[in-house]
Parts: C-alpha cells; structure tokens; sequence
C-alpha cells in the first residue's frame, strides 16, 4: 500500500509538473500575440481555467525601476469582470470586451497551430 501511494504522489507531481509548464508555455506564445516584446519586457497571456484569463507584464522604465501589471479577467454568467492589483473589479467597456474577445480567440488559434504542431512531431 505504501509504495501504491509513492506513485500516486508521484505521477500527480508530474501532471502539476506537466500543466504548469504548459501554463508557461502558452502564456509565452499569449504573450506574442500582440506584436513583438520589447527587449527587457515579459508579457503573457494566458487562460488560467475556464472562467479566468490572465494578462501580465513586467518592464524597465528609463530610470530603472521595475513595474508589474497583472490584469485578471474573470468570466460570469453576468459579464466579464476585470480586475487590476487592489483595485475593485470592473465590468469590461464595450471595446475592451471587443479586444477580449479577438485574443481569447487568437490565443485559442496559437495554441490549436501549437499542439497539432507538437502532435505532429511525436
């Protein structure tokens, strides 16, 4: 019974494993989507379960100092919610729910292109 356990814990440490480096991944190529990365900038964007969508991105500005924005878009029956740092959650405008829309729809694309790829050369 023991050594059962063992490698139960160790398979679920894999598949956590497993999807957190496909998280990475596709929060990478997310974060593409929207033209090139500047140097010294990371943006991801990336579907965090089926009712939130992440948006991150941390640069350098010309002084040096470091800056972080996480934008968090939480799917409802009522609407999308969206939500930045301490700040309350909002419902998104009319054109930010237009540009939701195109990059969920992108970003599913990218990573359909990316899996057949991937499946391809297996």
């Amino acid at each position: 019974m023991l050594l059962d356990n063992y490698f139960k814990q160790r398979r679920d440490e894999r598949r956590a494993e497993i999807y957190s480096a496909l998280i990475h991944h596709e929060a990478k190529m997310g974060g593409k989507l929207f033209g090139p990365i500047p140097e010294g900038h990371r943006r991801e964007f990336f579907c965090l379960d089926d009712k939130t969508w992440v948006w991150h991105e941390e640069w350098r500005d010309a002084q040096g100092e470091w800056h972080a924005v996480t934008t968090r878009y939480d799917v409802r029956p009522g609407g999308i919610l969206k939500s930045q740092g301490d700040r309350a959650p909002q419902r998104l405008s009319r054109q930010e729910l237009t540009n939701l829309y195109r990059a969920v729809k992108l970003y599913g694309q990218q990573v359909d292109a990316e899996q057949q790829r991937m499946m391809q050369a297996a």
